[in-house]
């Protein structure tokens, strides 16, 4: 009984947390229409923050207290909404998305920057004063953190629905427009929203961090948990969400408290919130249409098909002059580059084209790396069922949640990524006990690629056929659906268009590409492990992607190339990591509404140079004439070269 008691008080303890933290994610979500995935990431850096004022600076501990949730933390929610989220709520999810996914790493990177890796602990509120229940000791900082979340419940409800503010923020989601006639301000209404909600994520991250210690991952991960305590509210009701949070808590609680810690069940221990997350999700009611908010992209110029398999064989010859001058280690990294690049092309289809975000693309080109290197079939065989497999796992995520779109398609793809990465990458039978698994490199009609440059050779032949076959999907009327949906999903339910089936696919097709890139992976490294395709890894790909350009075959090979040096900017310059994170996130945050990214740079650069030299270059090379029925007034010569010219001209 006692046992009972010990493990539901701890519960209670972090479900009050969670409820905290779940609050403010509704809090801005339902007054701005913006779901902050980077929500944890601002209660991480503010626990840091407290810490460096009252541990390292050594105010006391309410001065602290004030400064971060009074100051620091409400004027940072005001300038995120001033400056980077304002006006998201009324464009494409996948833009918000995108743009809170920046803040996310970008945070992370920054708060490694300020703050290096070191040991740092937070000592807990009163830490001397306790209570005696039975057998259980309950101390001070738990009672408080359970006081806390009730407080801010009440609270928030009585703003939203007893006071003019409340009313005008609910008024400003509703009708900002109409709010505006009346005398309000959206924009104020939003930021106070913002300020307040970040306070919320602050207090939260302060109240756990002498729990689960003062960590860069494992404070912004645990708000996936607020996540699931927000849906469970719908994100609208705060009553539900507090509830749900107080739930979970236990849940989890009660999970580590009876579930093996060893065996093939230890790993549900660690996914009881992702898994409660999915199933919440599941459980939505039908998504509505959004109707009166049709917020089109302009898509990146789509090349003909010449220039695609000029571009294309260019490509080649580069990369097989590489090879042959470049040391195996180099080449493995150009190799790297290609498989970024091939996940990345996914990415365009299923962010560029269709409009939709996946937080966990890398997870399924695991799945594909994992099904190569199990059916030890180092063949194209191998290699196209590993893709069906990633596929199909892709198709299975999509399933679910058939009936719902863009937020809940994104947080279903975060959920599935955890559940892989703690349930299957790491559990015996996927990689073996050592965690490692080999895997030979691809043959070709019995002929085996062992050198590492013929075999990047490959891969990048594979790069090429992919993107022509994007290329050739974009042009032909699935490609126009696509596009269609993307910018217009509720003119195209007016026309009678099912998106549901098409959307499965497309996500079973995106998996696919990312599993093909994963099977050759497999084959590049020899030997591939759980670590390699954690959920985290996802992020930065689809930040890169963004960055580099979502929309185009050009930003998906400048993202490969740049997702590659990351990592060996970080080894040559370890004291630069964490800015790189936060420069790539923040750049993110600033090129998130233009998903053409720095390709439009380099068309834009393209388009000048033709206009300047593009006339003289082709007046001074040789163009050869265009064939014309033969007459009687012909020569048998043929026609002058100033003539030819003016007839390709004309072509």
């Amino acid at each position: 009984m006692s046992t009972i008691i010990s493990f539901t008080i701890l519960g209670l303890f972090t479900g009050a947390a969670y409820a905290i933290a779940a609050s403010g994610l509704v809090l801005t979500y339902t007054t701005t229409r913006v779901f902050n995935i980077a929500h944890g990431a601002f209660g991480m850096v503010m626990a840091f923050t407290f810490w460096d004022f009252s541990q390292r600076q050594g105010m006391p501990t309410w001065l602290a207290l004030f400064l971060v949730l009074g100051v620091v933390a409400p004027g940072t929610g005001w300038l995120v909404q001033r400056f980077v989220t304002r006006g998201l709520g009324e464009g494409p999810v996948s833009v918000s998305l995108v743009v809170t996914v920046g803040l996310f790493v970008g945070l992370i990177g920054l708060a490694q920057y300020i703050w290096p890796p070191e040991p740092r602990t937070v000592p807990p509120f009163l830490p001397d004063k306790g209570l005696q229940i039975g057998d259980t000791y309950v101390t001070a900082h738990q009672i408080i953190t359970i006081a806390l979340s009730a407080v801010v419940a009440l609270l928030l409800y009585l703003l939203l629905n007893r006071t003019r503010i409340g009313t005008a923020m609910r008024a400003s989601v509703d009708n900002p427009v109409l709010l505006r006639l009346f005398g309000g301000n959206p924009d104020h209404v939003a930021s106070l929203s913002w300020a307040i909600g970040i306070s919320l994520a602050a207090l939260a991250g302060i109240l756990l961090s002498p729990v689960i210690g003062l960590s860069y991952y494992d404070l912004t991960l645990l708000v996936i948990n607020a996540y699931a305590a927000a849906m469970l509210g719908r994100l609208q009701s705060l009553p539900l969400t507090f509830v749900g949070a107080m739930g979970l808590g236990v849940l989890q609680s009660f999970a580590v408290a009876y579930l093996p810690s060893e065996g093939s069940l230890a790993g549900l221990r660690a996914v009881v919130p992702a898994l409660f997350l999915f199933v919440v999700i599941i459980a939505m009611p039908q998504a509505q249409l959004r109707i009166g908010q049709v917020k089109g992209i302009v898509t990146a110029p789509l090349p003909s098909m010449t220039k695609s398999v000029g571009w294309g064989g260019a490509l080649l010859v580069l990369v097989a002059l590489l090879a042959a001058s470049m040391s195996d280690a180099d080449l493995l990294l150009v190799g790297t580059a290609a498989t970024y690049a091939m996940v990345m092309l996914s990415l365009v289809l299923l962010t560029g084209y269709g409009g939709h975000v996946s937080l966990a693309q890398f997870t399924f080109a695991g799945v594909g790396a994992l099904a190569y290197a199990k059916l030890d079939e180092p063949n194209l065989y191998g290699l196209l069922m590993s893709a069906l497999i990633a596929a199909g796992v892709g198709a299975l995520v999509a399933l679910p949640v058939l009936r719902l779109t863009g937020l809940y398609l994104a947080l279903s793809t975060l959920a599935f990524g955890v559940l892989m990465d703690k349930l299957v990458f790491q559990a015996d039978f996927a990689f073996g006990f050592n965690g490692t698994l080999s895997a030979q490199r691809l043959t070709v009609l019995g002929y085996e690629f062992s050198s590492t440059g013929r075999y990047v050779l490959v891969m990048t032949a594979f790069f090429v056929l992919m993107s022509l076959a994007l290329l050739l999907l974009r042009r032909g009327v699935l490609g126009r659906l696509l596009i269609a949906m993307r910018d217009s999903p509720a003119a195209c339910g007016t026309l009678g268009l099912d998106m549901r089936w098409f959307r499965v696919a497309l996500f079973g097709l995106s998996a696919g590409m990312a599993g093909l890139a994963g099977g050759l992976f497999a084959g590049l490294r020899g030997t591939i492990g759980a670590a390699d395709f954690q959920l985290f890894n996802s992020l930065p790909l689809l930040l890169l992607a963004v960055v580099c350009g979502v929309t185009s075959v050009t930003g998906a090979t400048l993202g490969g190339i740049g997702l590659m040096l990351l990592p060996v900017l970080q080894s040559s310059r370890p004291e630069l990591a964490g800015l790189v994170f936060a420069i790539l996130g923040f750049g993110a945050v600033a090129l998130g509404r233009d998903p053409n990214g720095l390709a439009n740079l380099v068309f834009g650069l393209g388009r000048r140079l033709d206009s300047r030299f593009g006339d003289r270059i082709r007046t001074a090379v040789p163009v050869l004439p265009l064939p014309r029925p033969r007459t009687e007034d012909d020569s048998e010569t043929n026609i002058p070269l100033k003539e030819g010219a003016h007839v390709a001209a004309r072509g």
